[in-house]
């Protein structure tokens, strides 16, 4: 099963003025797109815009509701690295890998003797 993280960041709120770009729509545009592109640059899918409430302190005993507009992205979780037997801390680009121990001990060479006549071969370890 694919995993996921997610990222919330404010959208812009005022437009980006740059040369050709006189409306307030196209400004704004520029902004959303550039704020896009640098976050898919980073490796982050765009999901969808969000307003949510916020309540706010309004001078000494108030407060005012408002709204606040963020953008969700998200991305595939990192696979975890492997942990390092003696130190179980995560290995990190370019640390060895360390070699597994063997579990068993190796076997002996099979014998190469040809099967006599009409027997059945058979497979038996030669004796050191």
């Amino acid at each position: 099963m694919r995993k996921f993280e997610y990222k919330a960041v404010p959208a812009p709120n005022t437009g980006t003025k740059a040369k050709g770009v006189k409306t307030t729509e196209d400004r704004f545009a520029l902004s959303m797109t550039e704020a896009l592109n640098e976050m898919a640059a980073d490796g982050w899918e765009y999901v969808r815009s969000e307003t949510l409430p916020c309540s706010e302190r309004k001078g000494l005993t108030g407060s005012q509701q408002t709204y606040q507009n963020v953008l969700i992205f998200r991305r595939l979780e990192a696979e975890a690295l492997p942990l390092d037997r003696v130190t179980s801390r995560p290995l990190g680009v370019g640390d060895d890998i360390p070699e597994a121990a063997d579990p068993e001990p190796p076997t002996r060479p099979l014998s190469a003797e040809p099967p006599a006549e009409g027997a059945a071969p058979s497979i038996r370890a030669v004796e050191d």
